[in-house]
């Protein structure tokens, strides 16, 4: 569309320097208003050419790929790339560094496995020392009849129940099993199990859940 705009303006101002060459040469008596018409069309379509020209070359120049980049954009391309070099480095370094870790601990189970397989007092302490604290004793109440019982505190509620079997852990040993009795919003009460003893509990010691040696 512009450009055949562009070339009808062309051929606007072709017959209208022809009309006014011919108007020069043989029209000397022409109104002085009619003149002036004719100038200022002439003047208005050459502005219009002018304008259609420069937009044409601002077409060219979006529509030309960018061919060179400033030092300022090289630089920033640079660091960019290196930046990118750099995360892949840390995350190969990370991978391997984890890729050991796992390494040295499979290599570790592997060996107190093979040591355990021939000392199981080792392996009963371990998993001892290894239970979780379900509770710590508070208090132990010695009774002749009905051997007693202990109150302790609650340290994982959701594991603590009326019937609960649980045994005091002392260091790496196990002093004796008991059995839940009454659960409140204060603590527990709980009875020792035959053959609990000869140690009585005394105040902090905990509460766990027996192992499965």
């Amino acid at each position: 569309m512009k450009l055949l705009l562009g070339a009808t303006i062309a051929l606007l101002l072709g017959a209208l320097a022809v009309s006014w060459q011919g108007m020069n040469n043989g029209v000397k008596n022409a109104p002085a208003s009619e003149i002036a018409r004719l100038e200022k069309q002439v003047k208005e379509l050459r502005a219009e050419q002018d304008k259609l020209q420069i937009e044409r070359q601002m077409q060219q120049l979006r529509s030309e790929p960018v061919q060179t980049l400033s030092e300022m954009d090289l630089m920033k391309l640079k660091l960019e790339q290196q930046r990118i070099e750099l995360e892949q480095i840390e995350t190969e370094k990370a991978k391997a560094e984890r890729n050991e870790a796992v390494a040295d601990a499979e290599e570790l189970l592997e060996d107190r496995n093979k040591i355990e397989t021939g000392d199981k007092e080792l392996r009963r302490a371990r998993m001892i020392s290894e239970a979780l604290l379900i509770g710590t004793v508070k208090e132990f109440i010695e009774d002749a009849e009905y051997g007693g019982f202990i109150t302790f505190d609650i340290l994982m509620p959701e594991q603590v129940q009326t019937g609960t079997i649980l045994a005091i852990r002392r260091k790496t040993g196990i002093l004796g099993q008991l059995k839940v009795s009454d659960v409140t919003a204060e603590g527990a009460i709980a009875n020792p199990l035959p053959g609990f003893g000869p140690v009585n509990p005394v105040l902090g010691d905990e509460l766990i859940l027996p192992p499965q040696y």
